[in-house]
């Protein structure tokens, strides 16, 4: 059932159907870490979804903010959450596939990319979900990690800024697929449920043929032992 929703805390609606993948607290905490200056003019954003990621974008700077959902009904979604807030003169929504925007753009575009892709490889073991929509949400059935960074440099300036959060059990994978591409890790923070378990996620900073030298940032841990959230995680939310 479609449904209109608050975007927590951040003054913005966004419309949501269950039947559907719904955006989820990585996108969030990606929004939040995305650093963005006066001088980057042009941002996009990969494996949209609803929007969540341009709509909180869009409060922390005027740079132009397109974005890319290849399934029609998650794009129907995205599209009527960027009206109701008013941001179409600012977010341009693209139903395309990622793997296609070498058509769609020329080369070194943009100062800065994001993503919340699929985080799980397909397998022969894998256990795919039967609503097409949400395995695509979820699953590399249509976007390997490989094609992602290949599109994320060609979309990229020299010096431009990729940001990702992803699985902290694919770090290794993720980190020799950077090199490949020539996108530099600068900067990596690992989340983690509670104090006392594992990281399960980490967000990431790249640049386009940046220098060496990775910073790795203070933890975020998202709930307290009670599984209240703990106050950082309060703060994404005003």
């Amino acid at each position: 059932m479609e449904v209109l929703n608050d975007l927590v805390g951040k003054n913005l609606k966004i419309y949501q159907d269950d039947k559907y993948f719904k955006f989820s607290l990585e996108s969030i905490l990606l929004s939040e870490f995305v650093n963005i200056n006066l001088r980057d003019k042009k941002i996009i954003d990969l494996c949209s979804g609803n929007c969540p990621i341009p709509l909180i974008l869009s409060l922390k700077t005027k740079a132009m903010i397109y974005a890319v959902e290849l399934q029609k009904e998650v794009y129907e979604l995205g599209q009527k959450s960027i009206a109701i807030n008013n941001k179409e003169k600012q977010i341009t929504l693209l139903r395309e596939d990622v793997s296609n925007l070498k058509k769609v753009f020329d080369a070194d575009t943009f100062d800065i990319v994001t993503v919340n892709p699929p985080y799980f490889k397909v397998l022969e073991k894998s256990l795919i979900n039967q609503n097409n929509i949400k395995a695509t949400a979820r699953h590399e059935n249509s976007l390997t990690l490989d094609k992602l960074l290949e599109i994320a440099f060609y979309l990229l300036k020299t010096n431009g800024s990729f940001y990702m959060v992803h699985r902290t059990e694919r770090l290794m994978e993720i980190l020799e697929c950077l090199k490949k591409y020539n996108l530099t890790p600068k900067e990596i923070k690992f989340i983690y449920p509670k104090k006392d378990k594992e990281s399960k996620l980490f967000m990431i900073k790249a640049t386009k043929n940046g220098k060496e030298g990775i910073k790795v940032k203070e933890p975020l841990f998202i709930h307290n032992s009670d599984g209240t959230y703990r106050n950082e995680i309060l703060k994404c939310f005003q």
